[in-house]
């Protein structure tokens, strides 16, 4: 008897695991946070094309698991994907690599950037390069938002 109700729990867990709903990381970082709050306290920091698994919704902000880690991200940061895991092991039909998903999902890839940049000599990249590596932190920004006596999202 033992054994088959052991035999059940395997494979209840297994049908939950490979039909999670996931949720893709579309930012080039992001926080996973103690509750669901901008400026909440950062549990994680996540990145592009990290998957997330989704635990529950609340408002505008997903409640989630990353690395067995629970915690909050906003839904901008965020892009909704449902997979099987036999898609991703590839044991049935084709799947795209991840890096070919986030690609797609970012508009680009790096012919395309390469013809842009043919097309655009005259364009300063190391400008573009210098904006993106900029970063300013959530104690920066609130600070700002405190000082401009601005409201808080």
């Amino acid at each position: 008897m033992k054994l088959y109700l052991i035999g059940f729990l395997i494979l209840a867990s297994a049908s939950v695991s490979s039909h999670a709903e996931t949720l893709t990381v579309i930012t080039k970082q992001n926080a996973i946070r103690t509750s669901c709050q901008f400026f909440a306290p950062v549990k994680a920091m996540v990145y592009y094309n990290d998957v997330l698994e989704v635990t529950s919704k609340q408002g505008d902000w997903y409640q989630v698991r990353f690395n067995g880690l629970p915690g909050c991200i906003h839904k901008s940061a965020v892009d909704k994907k449902s997979f099987t895991l036999s898609k991703i092991t590839g044991s049935q039909g084709q799947s795209a690599s991840g890096g070919e998903v986030a690609l797609a999902g970012k508009g680009f890839n790096p012919q395309v950037e390469s013809a842009y940049k043919r097309s655009n000599p005259g364009l300063n990249y190391t400008a573009v390069n210098r904006v993106e590596g900029y970063t300013v932190s959530d104690k920066q920004v609130l600070q700002f938002i405190q000082t401009g006596r601005l409201t808080p999202p």
